[in-house]
């Protein structure tokens, strides 16, 4: 496995695992429906935040970026998906978790020179 897929692996846990603790346990959505929010969320954040962002304007703007789009597709799933809702609350947890754990995930990307960006 090359080091950007072992990095885009963790970084799908990490989503789905924030997910699970704001979706799961405050609002008591099905895990099933976490996959479907980390998926488009990792690969959104990826294609966004990390190589478009972050190296553009650093780790702070791309770690809140990633948040707020964490959260908004995490709403857009709640619009798209009828089994599937949200609180204001529980997108709120799920973006500052996103945030705070992007920022070490970027400062990981920065430091490896084998993984993108």
């Amino acid at each position: 496995m090359s080091k950007t897929a072992g990095a885009l692996l963790v970084k799908f846990l990490m989503t789905f695992i924030f997910a699970g603790a704001a979706f799961v346990f405050m609002d008591g959505n099905a895990w099933g429906r976490m996959f479907l929010v980390s998926l488009a969320g990792t690969a959104l954040n990826y294609l966004a935040g990390d190589l478009l962002v972050l190296p553009a304007y650093g780790n702070l703007a791309a770690s809140f970026g990633d948040g707020f789009m964490a959260a908004l597709t995490a709403y857009a799933v709640d619009l798209l998906v009828p089994a599937f809702q949200v609180s204001l609350a529980a997108l709120g947890i799920f973006a500052l978790l996103v945030i705070s754990g992007e920022y070490f995930f970027h400062r990981y990307l920065l430091r490896s020179e084998k993984v993108a960006p």
